[in-house]
């Protein structure tokens, strides 16, 4: 699977990092809409157990109906699912959320702003690079991101521009020797890398 489709989808939306507010060109946004579309209706949805499985549940009934709260948020605001927004009809027991995609969607809105930790990415269009900027900082949380091109040097001069602690080029794993962290409310201090180390010192000063 293409890295660019599974970020927003990894560990069936319960991840911190992930890149589920999808900003995508005005130019070629129907595009990016279909494609998400047809790569998250062709997920598996099933139990853990099965090698079969590509989306499982949510990790209990009350996130589940923290991430359904939130697919009933995004209609009301006028956002189009264009996949998925139900419990799969197949899957008596269990946790389980369709993977859904909403396009349409106001970069005010909860489903882009918040984070829902579930299957649930939101395709929200932009005119420009500035615009891009602008949508991307327009957030209370900078934990993580990533940028897409076929120009990494044109991708890392937009990601240094990103408010976020941690920014991937093309792709996003996190480097046990680099600092991992957020920015906003997306926490304080750092783990990993010789930055993580702070928190474990005890600093004295001295006054001459």
């Amino acid at each position: 699977m293409e890295a660019q489709f599974t970020s927003p989808l990894l560990n069936n939306g319960q991840t911190c990092f992930l890149g589920t507010r999808i900003l995508a060109p005005k130019s070629r946004y129907a595009e990016v809409v279909d494609a998400f579309t047809a790569f998250a209706g062709s997920l598996q949805v099933g139990v853990t157990s099965s090698p079969d499985t590509q989306i499982g549940p949510m990790a209990t009934a009350r996130q589940r109906e923290r991430v359904e709260s939130y697919i009933s948020q995004g209609k009301n605001a006028g956002a189009r699912i264009t996949v998925g927004g139900s419990r799969p009809r197949d899957l008596d027991a269990g946790f389980f959320v369709e993977p859904t995609v909403f396009a349409d969607v106001d970069n005010r809105a909860a489903i882009a702003q918040d984070e829902i930790f579930g299957p649930v990415p939101s395709v929200v269009s932009y005119q420009d690079d500035e615009h891009a900027i602008q949508l991307a900082n327009d957030s209370e949380f900078g934990l993580g991101g990533t940028v897409w091109t076929s120009d990494p040097e044109r991708g890392a001069a937009l990601a240094r521009r990103v408010h976020t602690g941690t920014i991937g080029i093309n792709r996003y794993i996190p480097d046990p020797a680099a600092p991992f962290g957020g920015v906003k409310n997306s926490g304080l201090g750092r783990e990993l890398g010789p930055e993580g180390l702070a928190s474990y010192q005890e600093t004295q000063t001295i006054y001459l």
